[in-house]
């Protein structure tokens, strides 16, 4: 096998989403996604899907997740461990430096 051969590796956006989806789930103190809102959706105009909104530039990728929390767990660590975790996996499965993981609680469910 040649080691020179030269190529482009094109990652589906929905591969991005598949890994902060799975990655945030797991993370413990999350109970699961919220909807986007509305306005937020129309004012930044980017794809979204079940609460997540992802924008890749320059192979930065750009988050904001809307998420509903159990009430045992504190929201910052929650908050902070889900920024770290997520930051890890995209960039150990494909590559990508995070510019910013913004987090957006929505809802604490007891």
């Amino acid at each position: 096998m040649d080691k020179n051969v030269q190529g482009k590796t094109t990652i589906a956006p929905e591969v991005i989403y598949s890994i902060v989806k799975l990655t945030a789930l797991g993370v413990e103190g999350v109970h699961s996604f919220a909807k986007v809102p509305l306005a937020m959706d129309s004012i930044f105009k980017i794809r979204n899907h079940d609460g997540i909104r992802v924008d890749i530039e320059n192979g930065f990728v750009y988050i904001d997740l809307f998420l509903n929390l159990k009430n045992t767990f504190n929201v910052r660590e929650v908050s902070r461990n889900i920024q770290a975790i997520v930051s890890r996996e995209i960039f150990e499965n494909v590559g990508f430096e995070v510019g910013v993981i913004n987090i957006h609680i929505e809802d604490i469910i007891y």
